[in-house]
């Protein structure tokens, strides 16, 4: 039975109007943009941590994994939780919660507060992916998967925009003004999530042809393709900096390189969820693998302007395939609980996105980057046979 996306109190058809539509797509990728945001932020504080706490690199791993562990181990049951609430609220209140971390880690004193806080932070953050993009797959029904392609590259903006802005606010002050910044915006963005989204209960839309009777059949295949699609990526981004330093690349260098894969990754997730609309699921995934497996094949024997050259496709096909993957969630849906079905895909996709890059190091730290880089690709390419088991599941229509 499909979960019905409560607002607040709905008085309208079962097929939202467009405005409402546009302001649930709006709503979801202004929180999108924002947790994204405090993930990736992270990253340009640990340093400032590393100094005051005296922490090696392993204690940073974990100061990291307290965020990222909980967004990941708690969005099956923060999901079960935030089902009771209108999701209008749901997503008030994660970004709420998320920024009452950041206020714990502007206030505190001391390692213990910091850990608090992080974890207070990841707590909030398991409610947003879930709850966004199921209300976006009710508002939008059969349609959802070119909005859900938007939703997904909304948070790329968050992942460009917040680190740099903290960047650039550390040389003007501590972290812990810093972090409380980072708490008004995120109060900012809960103010303006109540007012965007609009009030009332959206009635589930009706199911996707290719979902029809399947009753969930290829959901656990669709969850194994993603998570096999994000270990690529991780590994990838892991894997890159080191070929370019093999190559004569600089700093300077690396820093160019990751520009040019994110902004062709956050184009490619803009546009393959319409891709998905028009070729069908499985087509796009094996082209989306297909061209990631020959293109990191490619920088490998390139010199360094042609590998330059090739990062932009090479962040289209890394990330595009999320996006297909993330708009097919609703059609597998098991019994058709489309917000479930999105906690347990993140549950899977953020646990590869932790684990690949242990897996990926090791064999790089016995074989070199080369060898760890020919494995991401193989990784790809071991889901293009993958792929074509949800042929049948999906129906004719997603493989059009």
């Amino acid at each position: 039975m499909n979960r019905a996306v409560s607002l607040d109190r709905w008085d309208g058809a079962t097929a939202p109007a467009e405005p409402h539509r546009r302001r649930s797509l709006g709503g979801a990728c202004l929180a999108h943009a924002l947790h994204d945001g405090y993930t990736d932020l992270l990253y340009v504080l640990l340093p400032v941590w590393q100094t005051e706490f005296g922490l090696g690199y392993a204690g940073l791993a974990v100061m990291r994994s307290l965020y990222y562990a909980t967004m990941g181990g708690l969005q099956i049951p923060a999901d079960r939780l935030a089902a009771r609430l209108p999701v209008r609220a749901a997503l008030a209140l994660s970004t709420l919660v998320a920024a009452a971390g950041f206020v714990i880690m502007a206030l505190s004193q001391g390692l213990a507060g910091l850990c608090a806080g992080l974890v207070l932070a990841g707590i909030g953050a398991s409610i947003q992916h879930p709850q966004a993009s199921l209300l976006v797959s009710q508002a939008y029904g059969a349609a959802a998967r070119g909005p859900l392609g938007i939703y997904n590259f909304s948070g790329d903006l968050g992942k460009a925009l917040f680190p740099v802005v903290v960047a650039l606010l550390l040389g003007w002050m501590a972290w812990r003004p810093v972090s409380g910044l980072m708490a008004a915006t995120g109060l900012a963005v809960a103010l303006a999530l109540l007012l965007v989204l609009p009030r009332g209960s959206l009635a589930a839309a009706p199911p996707r042809t290719g979902r029809a009777g399947t009753e969930g059949a290829g959901f656990p295949l669709l969850m194994t393709v993603g998570a096999l699609d994000t270990a690529t990526r991780m590994g990838a981004l892991l894997f890159l900096p080191f070929l370019l330093e093999a190559k004569g690349g600089t700093g300077t260098t690396t820093g160019l390189a990751l520009a040019l894969v994110f902004s062709g990754g956050a184009f490619g997730k803009a546009v393959c969820g319409w891709l998905g609309e028009r070729i069908g699921v499985v087509r796009s995934v094996i082209a989306t693998e297909t061209a990631t497996a020959l293109l990191v094949a490619a920088i490998l024997v390139l010199p360094l302007e042609g590998t330059l050259a090739l990062l932009p496709l090479v962040g289209l096909a890394l990330n595009g395939t999320s996006s297909v993957l993330y708009g097919t969630v609703p059609d597998l849906a098991p019994r058709g609980d489309v917000g479930r079905a999105f906690a347990r895909f993140y549950t899977a996709v953020i646990g590869a996105g932790g684990l690949a890059p242990i897996a990926y190091g090791a064999l790089g730290d016995r074989a070199g980057p080369t060898i760890g880089l020919l494995a991401v690709a193989t990784t790809a390419l071991v889901i293009v046979p993958l792929v074509l088991g949800l042929r049948r599941p999906l129906g004719a229509t997603a493989q059009a």
